[in-house]
């Protein structure tokens, strides 16, 4: 199983935009899923929408 460590979200708890850093030296996001985007997604692949302040404050805080 993918270890998950929480850099930053958008609330402190739940089902809110996230964004980790995994045990593999990738990073995994978390948002709402996207369905009416209209593109051809692979089944093991999936489209997920996340505020881009989530993106900055990982950025601005040397994050990632």
């Amino acid at each position: 199983m993918v270890k998950l460590t929480r850099l930053v979200g958008d609330c402190d708890e739940g089902e809110c935009p996230t964004l980790y850093a995994t045990d593999r030296g990738t990073l995994a996001v978390q948002g709402g899923l996207l369905t009416d985007h209209g593109r051809e997604i692979p089944p093991h692949e999936a489209l997920v929408e996340v505020p881009v302040e989530l993106i900055r404050k990982a950025v601005r805080g040397n994050l990632v």
